[in-house]
């Protein structure tokens, strides 16, 4: 177990996690998408190197499927600037990715009242800058937030359909866009109240999408800070695509 980087209660230090156990099925590819070569370079390189050049960064921790830990493309990343350790801590779900890497955080000896940045390796358009306005307002408040952008888009319910019928879509209703914002992240909250959280809803089986809606069922009302445009989630080929074209000419 590697050994984690040592603080005191008065001075809690950030450390981020970047749980990179998907498969990246909806994108395609050989290789899960986090692996794939974006822009010249694996696309998990971006979040890494964002991370590795924020200075309230103290340590990066990775977590794997067990069956990536021996890979050869992790070579790749062996010029990082922080404490960086790859972990065989990747789960059937993303949360439980999460929550094994926490728990490996915890074991190495991090103190409890840190803070974690758990950051989407798919959203590798994210800056150190954005980094560290996410850490200076969290900070500042004392209490957990996370990155998100107001919705612009109209936002339409659709009927209940099914796909396999043949029929389009078809709207029910317009939603109000007033009070909604997309979460992106990094998402930032104290190491051990996360882990808790975390726990805690995978326990009563809770719908948690991301860090937020765990802190969110123990009680937490989460700051948003402002992310930006490009900060957004590669899931699809046209994302990808997308991406590729900010990064080349960023």
């Amino acid at each position: 177990m590697p050994t984690g980087i040592q603080s005191t209660p008065a001075s809690p230090q950030c450390h981020a996690l970047l749980p990179t156990a998907g498969s990246g099925s909806r994108l395609g590819g050989d290789l899960p998408k986090q692996f794939q070569v974006l822009a010249g370079k694996p696309m998990l390189s971006y979040a890494l190197d964002a991370f590795s050049s924020t200075p309230e960064i103290a340590s990066i921790w990775v977590g794997l499927s067990p069956a990536f830990i021996e890979d050869p493309i992790l070579k790749s990343f062996s010029s990082m600037t922080k404490p960086t350790h790859f972990l065989p801590t990747g789960g059937l779900t993303r949360q439980e990715t999460v929550m094994n890497t926490l728990a490996a955080m915890l074991q190495s000896g991090i103190p409890q009242n840190d803070w974690v940045l758990v950051h989407d390796a798919a959203r590798p358009g994210i800056r150190p800058a954005l980094i560290q306005n996410l850490i200076h307002s969290v900070t500042l408040a004392g209490e957990g937030g996370l990155l998100a952008m107001p919705l612009a888009d109209t936002l339409k319910m659709v009927q209940a359909y099914s796909p396999e019928d043949g029929g389009p879509a078809r709207v029910q209703k317009t939603i109000s866009r007033d009070h909604l914002w997309q979460a992106q992240t990094p998402q930032m909250f104290g190491l051990q109240d996360l882990h808790d959280a975390i726990e805690a809803a995978m326990l009563i089986n809770a719908d948690m999408t991301d860090e937020a809606s765990a802190m969110e069922l123990a009680g937490t009302k989460p700051l948003l800070i402002h992310g930006e445009t490009r900060n957004f989630k590669v899931t699809h080929p046209a994302d990808w695509e997308l991406i590729q074209a900010i990064l080349k000419t960023s």
